[in-house]
């Protein structure tokens, strides 16, 4: 580009002097020839140059593509700090317990391959209470820490139906669905940790249709391999999930019904119904994708009802989970020490209004009862919550603060045990 500006310049000299010397019409043609070349050629370089670079998009991350869009990423990372508190009970209001980490800490990759058809999406967690290392809950189809949370590539070949083969999230209950980024409480609820279905390998599938204008169905199924997350192993049986959502008013403003309160202030009112059912056939472990062995495989069924509702800053949502197993839920092993798993019901409701300046208020109950074959063993448990946050960018900046009374009850003598509160201090930041 310098070599020939210089040689432009010179010419231009050059050319200026034969000219004031013959003032011919011949030179001045000449000159202007070279002149509109020279222009054309640099024009070309620049578009040349402009299709050679690579585009960026900080939207959401740091993400890349190629110029001619064959492959992207999107990169991006979150991490939540927390300081609990908890008393010894309900009548001694002291310190009991400290618990000050990181909770989670996440690095994740996102973007598509060859055409916007083909997708990928990979979630690590670094961590320790991020990769499931817990050596209570031991498990031989699990021995090693989790690092690697989500796996998943997927194909879309029209737009409202998508395939998926991987390592993610299976279509269960709300709120194991919503991101723990995007939480309006410091955590999820005990329903949802006694419940949930968790992660697992396999084959999803996921379609949405419209019903006139606004009513929206989205439909999601999955058959996995019903171990969990990077499990080295799988017997002959599989799990089945299925998870249907109604959202007779349309869709939510930017994906509202997958994270909680009403952080955009939905200008109309919006709702979301849904229900599900998880069939696990020949589980190995005590919560099926998670825990720890069972003595003996067990199959067991889940079903699960939510809704979410949102209007101007009020959020309303409640979800409720049941298990059953095939035959008794207790296993004893060869040592005479049983396992079982956790069969009964939960429901979890939430409460919240979000005002103008991004500071909300929720309050949240949660209570989970074991079936009549494992109240010798499982306590019933119950949470009252109340909870503060202050959104500085939305969910990706925020600071958390929580109040929670928690109570447990032995349903065979009638009697509440392990009663006491605790408070949570918790800030997520994340890009």
């Amino acid at each position: 580009m310098k070599l020939k500006f210089t040689l432009l310049i010179s010419y231009i000299f050059f050319a200026y002097t034969t000219f004031s010397q013959d003032r011919t019409s011949t030179a001045n043609d000449t000159l202007l020839a070279y002149i509109t070349k020279l222009s054309n050629e640099v024009n070309e370089l620049k578009i040349t140059n402009t299709k050679k670079a690579p585009k960026f998009n900080f939207k959401t991350g740091l993400g890349f593509s190629t110029p001619d869009s064959s492959y992207s990423i999107n990169i991006r990372f979150r991490m939540q700090n927390r300081f609990l508190m908890n008393t010894p009970d309900d009548i001694h209001i002291e310190t009991g317990g400290w618990e000050a980490r990181v909770r989670r800490c996440r690095l994740s990759f996102a973007g598509h391959l060859v055409n916007t058809q083909w997708n990928y999406y990979l979630q690590l967690s670094f961590s320790r209470g991020d990769m499931d290392w817990n050596m209570n809950e031991t498990s031989t189809q699990n021995t090693s820490p989790n690092i690697v949370r989500d796996a998943m590539i997927y194909y879309k070949p029209i737009k409202n139906l998508q395939f998926a083969l991987g390592q993610g999230k299976l279509p269960g209950n709300r709120q194991r669905i919503i991101s723990s980024g995007a939480q309006q409480f410091y955590d999820r609820s005990i329903v949802n940790s006694i419940y949930t279905t968790d992660r697992d390998f396999g084959f999803f599938v996921n379609y949405n249709s419209t019903l006139g204008t606004t009513f929206t169905i989205i439909t999601k199924l999955a058959a996995t391999s019903g171990e969990g997350r990077n499990s080295i192993k799988s017997n002959c049986g599989l799990a089945y999930t299925g998870r249907i959502e109604l959202l007779p008013l349309g869709m939510f403003t930017n994906g509202g019904d997958y994270f909680e309160g009403d952080v955009v202030r939905e200008p109309k009112p919006k709702i979301s119904i849904a229900g599900g059912y998880h069939f696990n056939d020949l589980a190995v472990r005590t919560g099926g994708q998670l825990g720890s062995d069972l003595y003996a495989s067990r199959s067991y069924h889940a079903y699960f009802a939510d809704l979410v509702f949102k209007y101007k800053g009020i959020a309303l949502s409640s979800e409720y989970i049941r298990r059953d197993t095939e035959g008794s839920p207790i296993i004893t092993g060869s040592d005479g020490v049983n396992r079982y798993i956790t069969t009964g019901d939960g429901i979890n409701s939430q409460l919240s209004y979000c005002f103008k300046n991004n500071l909300e208020v929720a309050v949240r109950h949660s209570l989970v009862s074991p079936h009549s074959d494992l109240i010798s063993k499982v306590k019933e448990r119950e949470q009252y919550g109340a909870g503060i946050t202050k959104y500085l960018y939305q969910h990706k900046l925020k600071v958390q603060g929580n109040l929670f009374y928690n109570r447990e009850r032995d349903l065979n003598k009638n009697e509440n045990l392990n009663k006491y509160f605790f408070a949570v201090l918790q800030i997520e930041l994340g890009i």
